[in-house]
């Protein structure tokens, strides 16, 4: 995940630079604000502007994009800063108040680089796809369910195209799509809008209707129990390290695996008791972000029969070893796609050309001027889902 307003460096701590001055004042109030908020503002060139009232504060700065920019205050003791122009799409931030990074009181709150926080949106040419707009909506509910191998109550979102209600004897194909590092099961629907994209995706007939379940793995923090739970290790020779950011309370450290267990064993029997959807490989999809994508891999090459279609956003890549070395991958698989932003390494084309060279259905996708944020997700689920059970 894109951590860098985040980070606990001391280089980053150091990196305080004034106001951006070349700013172009065309400001306009943010559509992450709170209602009746006037600030943040983003302007034509995507400079974010921040303002605080904060009196007694001696220093306040606007944290964002890996540097911390100097806010002056006026006579009122209202705080004010901007940034240089940042990348189009999504970006988390703070603010930094006498040493103290605190949320800004101006926006809602998503849940990413493990807290919530604030966000905010710079615009960009292909906003529409995630607009809502005057189509069937569908439903983003959410699903409290037992977890056997957690023996424990676990949650997730569950996305029903609008058809849903309306056609009771249709099964639909599913869709298991998974979030980042030090983000959780809420990120797909808000920072994500994967609702408004697919409603908007199916309405347009670019899309198949078909249902998404939006879960947490996050496997560090997720506790198996009985026969579920790791073999017992021998105790490191080194001091364990503290727990990850974002961390439960309460966690335990369970190994990589400890989602795949939660997936096979829970997720996705419930979802197919539960949901009227076509359970069978063909039918069914995993895809993720980040280390959601890194997950889907690990998950789909040890599971080769189980998933037919396959993404990675920002996730890596499936080799031509990987298929090779799963029996039944080639044989089941129906697609797999690969994307990232042009900003990060974008060595998924030549992974999608080899794949295609032994005769899988392989997609590589490049979203122009991003990097590992969420605008690269958002247009990679845009463009796999209109891949997806045709």
């Amino acid at each position: 995940m894109m951590l860098a307003a985040f980070s606990a460096s001391a280089q980053q701590r150091n990196n305080v630079v004034p106001s951006f001055a070349g700013a172009v004042e065309d400001f306009q109030p943010n559509v992450t604000n709170q209602r009746g908020h006037q600030y943040p503002m983003v302007n034509s060139q995507g400079a974010v502007r921040a303002q605080l009232r904060a009196p007694q504060a001696n220093s306040v700065q606007l944290d964002i994009g890996g540097r911390r920019y100097e806010m002056v205050k006026d006579e009122n003791g209202v705080w004010t800063g901007t940034s240089d122009p940042q990348d189009v799409g999504f970006h988390y931030y703070q603010l930094n108040v006498d040493g103290a990074s605190v949320p800004d009181p101006g926006t809602i709150y998503f849940f990413g680089a493990g807290r919530w926080g604030s966000g905010i949106e710079i615009p960009s040419a292909d906003m529409d796809i995630w607009q809502v707009k005057n189509v069937p909506q569908g439903a983003l509910e959410e699903k409290y369910y037992w977890s056997k191998a957690t023996e424990s109550m676990r949650h997730c979102f569950v996305y029903l195209p609008a058809e849903y209600q309306k056609n009771p004897n249709k099964k639909y194909p599913v869709l298991y799509l998974q979030h980042g590092n030090a983000e959780d099961e809420n990120g797909w629907g808000s920072q994500g809008h994967t609702a408004q994209i697919l409603d908007n995706l199916i309405a347009a007939g670019k899309a198949v209707p078909f249902i998404v379940v939006i879960d947490y793995g996050q496997s560090q923090n997720i506790h198996l129990v009985g026969q579920y739970a790791p073999e017992p290790q021998p105790a490191p020779a080194q001091p364990v390290q503290p727990a990850q950011p974002g961390a439960r309370p309460g966690a335990r450290q369970t190994g990589p695996d400890a989602f795949q267990v939660v997936l096979l064993t829970d997720i996705i029997p419930m979802v197919e008791k539960e949901y009227r959807v076509i359970a069978d490989a063909q039918h069914r999809a995993m895809a993720g972000l980040s280390m959601g994508g890194m997950q889907t891999r690990r998950i789909t090459v040890a599971n080769p029969t189980t998933f037919a279609y396959v993404g990675l956003f920002s996730g890596g890549t499936i080799s031509v070893e990987d298929v090779q070395g799963a029996a039944g991958y080639k044989d089941t698989n129906k697609l797999v796609f690969m994307s990232c932003g042009s900003k990060e390494n974008p060595r998924v084309m030549e992974a999608a050309e080899a794949l295609r060279g032994i005769g899988m259905n392989a997609v590589g996708y490049i979203s122009e001027g991003t990097a590992h944020e969420w605008h690269t997700w958002r247009r990679s689920l845009y463009e796999f889902a209109q891949l997806l059970f045709k």
